[in-house]
């Protein structure tokens, strides 16, 4: 199998990589929340690409079908969808309080305000 017929699984590496280093690099909270979203979206693809089965059609029994598809990793991506989104919102939402509380969302300034209390 040719390398490039994966096309689907080195979008998941660049986009894995890329969130991982915006979390680890970056010290504004929303880059890093970001970065978590952009890690999410390639477990999501991820588990769409290993769902998805070559030549296989949907889950209902017919005559002159040899191979189904299952159905179970798209209803999961969907169900973490929706929790991803509610996380994120949480997340934003934390962010808007610590930038009241501290007026800066930057991880560092957030730690140097606490030492000095």
């Amino acid at each position: 199998m040719e390398v490039l017929a994966l096309y689907n699984y080195w979008v998941v590496i660049f986009l894995m990589m890329t969130g991982f280093y915006v979390v680890i690099a970056s010290g504004n909270l929303v880059k890093k929340i970001i970065g978590i979203n952009l890690f999410q979206a390639s477990v999501f693809i991820l588990y769409i690409s290993i769902g998805k089965v070559s030549g296989g059609a949907a889950p209902i029994l017919r005559e002159a079908v040899q191979a189904y598809s299952n159905p179970l990793p798209h209803v999961l991506i969907l169900t973490a969808i929706v929790v991803g989104v509610a996380t994120t919102a949480l997340g934003l939402a934390l962010v808007v309080r610590i930038k009241e509380a501290y007026g800066t969302a930057e991880e560092d300034d957030i730690h140097r305000q606490d030492e000095s209390l």
